[in-house]
């Protein structure tokens, strides 16, 4: 799949994006693609072209732009290594609710206006803490987003009161979470608070647990890389994009 590189302007500056396509013309319906706490990289470049092969547009965003020349991170390494681990926490606290539901408008805009993309509404995916985005971004901006997917997604319930579970009863999209066993950043007890803040907001929705590592679908996240939960984290976005989106 065609896969290339765009500058997308925002309030705070400038965010490097991957946009792969699928072959032909189009138009097609338009994904956004959040990376795990590792950023940008080209496993998920790889990952954007695999999803466009079955008919979307995909937006890859930095979430660090902001921090204008940040240093890539070994994912082999980035908790382990303890200046690693503090730098990369410290990146992730700066991407909060408020600068999520930012710089997801600009990337709405930005689909929006491709040639290539049909539809005024999108679907967003993410991984580690991009599936919290995901999640954040569906209740934030509920008249954008069609389907909201997450994988071993962190912090989807927590005391805070900008908790994406708080913000159920403003979500129009179709919401799926894929979760980890056994992960401390979003546990069976947590699940069962979001599946049940979905219920009763009337959101149709899946969650469920993964017999998998936090980490499972990102190939480049070692130790953790489950290929036949990867292949069932692909298989349930074909079925919920390919009904929401379509």
């Amino acid at each position: 799949m065609p896969v290339a590189k765009d500058v997308i302007p925002t309030n705070d500056g400038s965010c490097d994006v991957t946009i792969a396509t699928p072959e032909g013309t189009g138009p097609w319906p338009a994904v956004v693609m959040y990376p795990d706490a590792g950023g940008p990289r080209q496993t998920f470049d790889d990952m954007a072209a695999r999803l466009a092969a079955l008919g979307y547009v995909v937006l890859v965003p930095d979430i660090y732009y902001r921090d204008a020349g940040w240093a890539p991170f070994d994912m082999a390494t980035a908790f382990s290594d303890e200046t690693e681990r503090t730098r990369l926490f410290g990146l992730m606290r700066k991407v909060t609710p408020d600068i999520m539901t930012a710089d997801a408008t600009a990337f709405f805009d930005y689909l929006a206006a491709r040639p290539e993309v049909k539809g005024d509404t999108f679907g967003t995916t993410g991984y580690c803490m991009g599936g919290r985005t995901s999640v954040v971004v569906a209740g934030q901006l509920p008249d954008r987003v069609a389907a909201a997917m997450s994988f071993h997604g962190g912090g989807l319930v927590t005391d805070a009161e900008d908790s994406p579970h708080r913000s159920a009863d403003k979500m129009r999209a179709v919401v799926y979470v894929g979760a980890a066993e056994n992960d401390g950043s979003f546990t069976a007890e947590q699940g069962e608070i979001l599946d049940r803040a979905l219920t009763d907001a009337g959101v149709e929705h899946t969650v469920e647990f993964y017999p998998a590592a936090h980490g499972f679908a990102v190939p480049d996240n070692a130790g953790a890389y489950d290929e036949a939960a990867a292949q069932r984290h692909w298989d349930a976005m074909e079925r919920v994009f390919g009904a929401a989106l379509n």
